[in-house]
């Protein structure tokens, strides 16, 4: 990979934002094969010499964004392996928010990584929420299995009316108590697939 120039300048910090911005939008909606740098530059009101110079070629580009994109939701809604019913809302209300970053991921899985893990260095954005619910099993506070699987299932179940849904896919227009219904049927849900021994649901 080569050299790839930083900005130095606060003008030139607000144009690397800028395509930043431009450039999560162009490949959310578009994906990596479909997006376009001129489209790109031109909503950033840049050039594509200051874009190259920031962030190489396109797929370099997306790279940025796109692993960008699963640090945030890594720090914006960690992982809580003692609530993991919580940790489901709180991703629901995360795909709300910024549909852009679960399109992203689903572009990757389409035109990069059609089966195994979604990104090569996995182990960044997995490690601690396996050691996380590992913790929990052997506390008795989740169920046993494979500590990737449990965390598998309950990002699935959060994704039931995600953006890229099969089914339907949720807006924060719609109604707050539309929300509040789906978020306890989730809550509800992952807590009975996933209550431990010393956590076992009623009914």
């Amino acid at each position: 990979m080569p050299d790839l120039e930083q900005p130095q300048t606060s003008r030139g910090a607000a144009t690397y934002r800028r395509i930043l911005d431009a450039a999560t939008a162009e490949f959310a909606r578009h994906g990596i094969a479909g997006a376009r740098i001129e489209r790109i530059v031109k909503s950033a009101r840049t050039n594509k010499a200051q874009l190259y110079a920031y962030f190489g070629d396109k797929e370099q580009l997306f790279d940025t964004i796109f692993l960008n994109s699963l640090e945030r939701i890594t720090d914006v809604v960690p992982i809580d392996a003692d609530d993991l019913p919580g940790w489901a809302v709180r991703l629901y209300d995360e795909y709300l928010r910024r549909p852009d970053l679960i399109r992203l991921a689903t572009w990757t899985r389409l035109e990069r990584r059609p089966a195994g893990h979604l990104v090569e260095t996995h182990e960044h954005y997995d490690d601690r929420k396996l050691t996380a619910i590992t913790e929990a099993q052997a506390a008795g506070r989740v169920r046993a299995g494979d500590p990737f699987d449990i965390m598998a299932i309950v990002i699935a179940m959060s994704m039931a009316w995600s953006p890229v849904s099969n089914v339907y896919a949720a807006t924060s227009e719609e109604d707050d108590h539309v929300h509040a219904e789906r978020r306890a049927l989730l809550r509800d849900c992952v807590r009975r697939a996933t209550a431990g021994d010393g956590d076992t649901p009623a009914g």
